[in-house]
């Protein structure tokens, strides 16, 4: 068992609302980025664009072809002249989180199962959002369901996104034992990822990389031709080679809806198999010029700080 301490709250299985609001300290503490915008939302920063927004700006004289709703009545009956408002629009950027909570990230060898640490990253990203002053929605996959989330301003984003959680990772670990038959259910969140995300979106990618097949190349792809996509994949200890096993061993694990006993000659073999579903999710989104960050389910997440920079 690590030595390392779980977060407040978790117990490193269930997920509590408790332990997703307390990422928000994580987020606090993570190095603030300034990127520019690839399209019309930009994040909390102000427009210098005058138009329909939600700060007021100025008023000016009427100009023919100005909208008649933004004309200020009580300038024009003082002044006698008709007047009209301007603002300075505001600017939002979306983030959007493509989460993977499939049955593969239900693992943990040391501190956690690799689900509980998506969701703790995830909260840490949309707390980070929501911090500046962005819009934050999100798509949740599972092999039955796609929870879609719109992006949203302020605490609406972000307690959407921890119920949706909460609930999603509930109803999975209810299902560890149901035969999961739908073996292209990342594929298809690609697909709807790409319909929903707005030109201009920050897509954050979380995943094991199980699931990720070449064929969701095609629509990552497009995405990326109007939107930003960073990544993050998730791992643990005994999928990295990283736990020092004795000579002989008979370790019984849970393999998403497989149960195995791995002996020192089948878990090099396991090992193989869970190297490769990393280094081709690695490969894919070094296509899309989107490096993916290696997350450990076996170390707290504050103590990872050093993978956002």
């Amino acid at each position: 068992m690590s030595a390392v301490q779980l977060p407040l709250f978790a117990d490193g299985v269930s997920l509590t609302q408790q332990e997703l609001l307390a990422c928000q300290n994580i987020a606090r503490a993570l190095p603030e980025k300034r990127t520019k915008a690839r399209a019309s939302l930009a994040g909390h920063r102000a427009s210098s664009i005058k138009g329909r927004g939600m700060e007021f700006a100025e008023v000016r004289h009427y100009q023919s072809g100005d909208d008649v709703r933004t004309i200020d009545w009580r300038v024009t009956a003082r002044t006698g002249k008709a007047h009209t408002k301007l603002f300075v629009e505001e600017r939002e950027r979306p983030v959007l989180l493509l989460l993977d909570l499939s049955h593969s990230l239900y693992f943990g060898s040391s501190l956690m199962l690799q689900s509980v640490q998506a969701a703790h990253l995830s909260a840490t990203l949309g707390w980070s959002a929501i911090g500046n002053g962005d819009r934050l929605g999100a798509l949740i996959a599972s092999e039955k369901q796609h929870i879609e989330l719109k992006p949203r301003s302020r605490q609406q984003g972000i307690l959407a996104l921890i119920n949706a959680m909460q609930a999603v990772h509930q109803q999975q670990l209810d299902a560890l034992d149901e035969v999961q038959a739908e073996p292209n259910h990342i594929y298809k969140a690609c697909l709807r990822l790409r319909r929903i995300a707005k030109p201009g979106s920050l897509v954050w990618i979380i995943s094991d990389g199980t699931h990720f097949t070449p064929d969701c190349l095609g629509p990552l792809a497009e995405l990326k031709r109007h939107c930003d996509i960073g990544a993050f994949l998730i791992t643990d200890p005994l999928k990295q080679g990283k736990i020092a096993l004795p000579k002989q061993f008979q370790l019984p694990v849970k393999d998403g809806d497989r149960e195995l006993v791995l002996t020192p000659h089948s878990y090099q073999s396991w090992l193989k198999v869970q190297r490769q579903h990393q280094q081709q999710f690695i490969s894919m989104m070094a296509q899309l010029n989107a490096q993916p960050r290696t997350i450990d389910a076996g170390i707290n997440l504050q103590q990872q700080l050093g993978t956002f920079r």
